[in-house]
């Protein structure tokens, strides 16, 4: 701790001059005597408690100076603390929304929980910037790259199917990703391309927006979404729904094309527990190497001293008050 003003604790002399005024005038009041025959009669009356209390609002009231006096010096604690950098690594999530991702071969379903561990993996980058893209037969911006977690979290939240027109536009939505970042000046971009079928819609193939990521220096991961063989899918029927085992098919040759292509790698999820790992691994090699630098913060300690002086003026005038009353 340490005084902004230390000059100024020049002032508690003020309250030390005040303590001996007052022992001198307790002195001078003792000084005058009579003559008795005897003080037997003092001694059995015995030592009143108010010849103590009277001597407590004195003490309040220089407490309450020497914490004024302290408050207006300004106190202050100082502490470090480390701020992280970042390196710069931009993400874009660029997620498939089409009609199958309703697939119930993951819990509860492709999409759910596709969303559900992004969120996790989004809360494990909190120095990186993260964008969202969603693409069906056709692609657009859930959400632009930001840091602010909150917003991508909930934004993230509120993907679902049947926004857009149904599809599978795989280069569409990696164009649109990597439009996002291309004026970037990360030191790292990367794309986590997630989609469970076969481009079959889209003006953009796979092959010519896996060129212009490598153009643009993006690493794009892909991952592959979906149980081996057949997979439950609910199916509207007259009669509601109902769910009917459908063939899984994913172009899995096209998807590791693309990321070897642009340096990255390519990954199948069975399960809820096999594309927590992928998203785990994913997160490990984009490891943010930061520098890590130390700087003061200082906190204002006066109120403290302000709310003691406070206090001791406040008693000291209950007591003058309600405990050693005068008569007129």
């Amino acid at each position: 701790m340490f005084f902004e003003y230390p000059e100024l604790l020049w002032l508690e002399i003020i309250p030390l001059l005040m303590l001996f005024h007052y022992l001198y005038m307790e002195l001078k009041e003792r000084m005058p005597h009579m003559r008795v025959s005897t003080i037997v009669p003092w001694k059995k009356s015995g030592r009143s408690v108010y010849c103590v209390i009277r001597h407590i609002p004195f003490a309040l009231r220089t407490v309450a100076l020497v914490m004024i006096v302290l408050a207006i010096a300004r106190p202050r604690s100082s502490g470090q603390i480390e701020r992280v950098d970042s390196e710069g690594i931009d993400i874009m999530l660029a997620m498939d929304v089409s009609t199958s991702m309703l697939a119930r071969d993951f819990n509860p379903d492709r999409l759910s929980a596709a969303k559900d561990i992004a969120i996790e993996f989004i809360a494990q980058r909190p120095y990186d910037r993260i964008g969202i893209v969603v693409f069906a037969g056709e692609s657009f911006t859930q959400c632009p790259m930001t840091t602010d977690r909150s917003t991508l979290i909930n934004l993230m939240k509120e993907v679902q199917t049947d926004l857009i027109e149904d599809g599978t536009a795989i280069g569409n939505g990696l164009a649109t990703a990597v439009a996002r970042m291309k004026d970037s000046d990360a030191k790292s971009r990367v794309v986590i391309l997630l989609t469970d079928g076969v481009n079959n819609s889209g003006e953009i193939t796979p092959q010519m927006a896996a060129q212009i990521a490598k153009t643009y220096g993006v690493r794009v991961y892909t991952i592959g979404v979906g149980a081996r063989g057949m997979a439950p899918y609910p199916v509207m029927t007259p009669w509601g729904v109902d769910i009917q085992n459908v063939q899984v098919e994913i172009d899995e040759a096209l998807l590791e094309e693309i990321a070897e292509a642009t340096g990255g790698k390519y990954f199948r999820a069975t399960d809820n527990t096999k594309l927590m790992e992928i998203y785990s691994e994913i997160n490990r090699m984009e490891k943010v190497r930061t520098t890590v630098d130390s700087f003061p913060v200082y906190r204002e300690l006066f109120g403290t001293y302000a709310l003691v002086a406070l206090a001791a003026l406040v008693l000291e005038f209950l007591i003058r008050i309600f405990v050693l009353r005068r008569l007129p």
